[in-house]
């Protein structure tokens, strides 16, 4: 399993692909955060990271997807998805280890974002007035939305030789799990059952762990989504094998 993990990992970081995709998510929240007058931190003139948190999972579900749509669709089109299956080693390992190496790349994607919280906190008046704990639960969130979205990734991966449909369909159901049960619980249909329809979606439990509040209910949901999706992967990739 390590070693499945430790090829994927470098097989990622000897890719231009995995830089360009990671730059430009640098690029694009930076200049979302501090340039654009509409998101700018300096113009809204408050030392605290929401709408940098509230913009990252939108930027997750074109980031991910790029990362994840080659792990099992470039396999398939490489012709050594069959060298993969036959050596002494289980399906779900195979998976998981795949999953943790695309995890690891979204957290190296994360990591040079505190640098932003690094200069809020020095720009704020007076100095360090920032409340920490937001921040820290904020990435807590953001790291578990990238495990969620991650499994989604994975498990579109599995479906398709092709990683541009691999992507499509990823982002898709990124865009589905994060909205699609708020907008859903909108609609007269599910008049009455609305909040339990919002419970269903992430955006409710990564709002709720972004107040810097960790419940257990919202990591249990965390590791419960991505552990199915990466189960609903080994289904699939057994009946391929």
């Amino acid at each position: 399993m390590y070693a499945v993990f430790k090829r994927e990992l470098f097989s990622f970081l000897s890719s231009m692909v995995a830089y360009i995709t990671i730059g430009i998510f640098l690029l694009v929240s930076g200049l979302l955060l501090w340039f654009f007058p509409d998101t700018s931190i300096l113009d809204y003139g408050y030392a605290e990271l929401d709408g940098f948190f509230s913009l990252v999972p939108y930027l997750f579900m074109f980031l991910i997807p790029a990362i994840t749509m080659r792990s099992f669709a470039e396999e398939r089109r490489e012709g050594t998805y069959e060298l993969l299956i036959t050596r002494p080693i289980q399906i779900w390992q195979i998976i998981v280890a795949k999953y943790l190496a695309s995890l690891v790349l979204v957290l190296f994607a994360l990591i040079p974002t505190l640098i932003y919280y690094y200069s809020i906190s020095k720009l704020g008046f007076p100095e360090g007035n920032i409340d920490s704990g937001s921040v820290t639960g904020s990435y807590i969130g953001l790291f578990l939305l990238g495990a969620a979205f991650t499994s989604i990734g994975v498990f579109s991966s599995a479906l398709t030789k092709n990683q541009v449909i691999a992507f499509v369909i990823s982002a898709a159901l990124c865009a589905f799990a994060f909205l699609g049960f708020d907008y859903s619980s909108q609609l007269a249909a599910f008049q009455g059952i609305e909040n339990i329809m919002s419970s269903l979606g992430i955006n409710q439990h990564y709002t709720s762990i972004s107040r810097g509040v960790l419940d257990t209910r919202d990591l249990i949901y965390f590791v419960t989504f991505s552990v199915l999706f990466l189960f609903v992967t080994k289904i699939i990739m057994g009946g391929k094998r």
